[in-house]
C-alpha cells in the first residue's frame, strides 16, 4: 500500500470519527459507534469505513442503514476537510472483531476456570 493510501485512510478515519461524533444527527446512529479502520481503493474511487457498533443486532444494522443514509453527507463533509481532488464513494460496514475477541476472551476465561489449579492435581509418584 502506498504512503498516499495509507495517509488518506488515516485522514479519512479520523474524519469520520470527527464527523459522526458531532454532525450526523440520525437518530438510529448508537450513541457508540467508532470507526476501526478505513480501506481506500487503490484508485481512491471507494473507501470501505469499518465501523464498530456497542448495542443489540438490531440497533447495529440500524446504526449501519443510518450510516449508509448519510454517506452523501459525509463525502461532502469530507470534501472541504481532506486536500485531495477526489472524495471516495463511501461504504459502511459493521466491525464484529471487537466482539469476536469479547466471545474469544469469556471462553479462554471458561477453559481457565475449568482447569485444575496446582493445588488441586495430584502429585507425581
Amino acid at each position: 500500500m502506498s504512503r498516499r493510501i495509507e495517509r488518506l485512510n488515516s485522514l479519512i478515519r479520523r474524519d469520520v470519527s470527527e464527523l459522526l461524533r458531532y454532525e450526523v444527527k440520525d437518530p438510529r446512529v448508537s450513541g457508540v459507534v467508532s470507526v476501526t479502520r478505513v480501506d481506500v481503493s487503490s484508485d481512491v474511487q471507494h473507501a470501505k469505513i469499518y465501523v464498530s457498533v456497542y448495542g443489540t443486532l438490531r440497533e447495529k444494522e440500524d446504526t449501519i442503514s443510518a450510516l449508509q443514509s448519510a454517506a452523501g453527507f459525509i463525502r461532502r463533509q469530507l470534501r472541504g476537510r481532506l486536500e485531495t481532488r477526489h472524495v471516495p464513494v463511501l461504504k459502511f460496514i459493521l466491525d464484529e472483531t471487537l466482539t469476536e475477541g469479547n466471545q474469544m476472551l469469556d471462553l479462554l476465561d471458561n477453559l481457565a476456570e475449568q482447569m485444575p489449579t496446582s493445588s488441586e492435581s495430584p502429585a507425581p509418584q
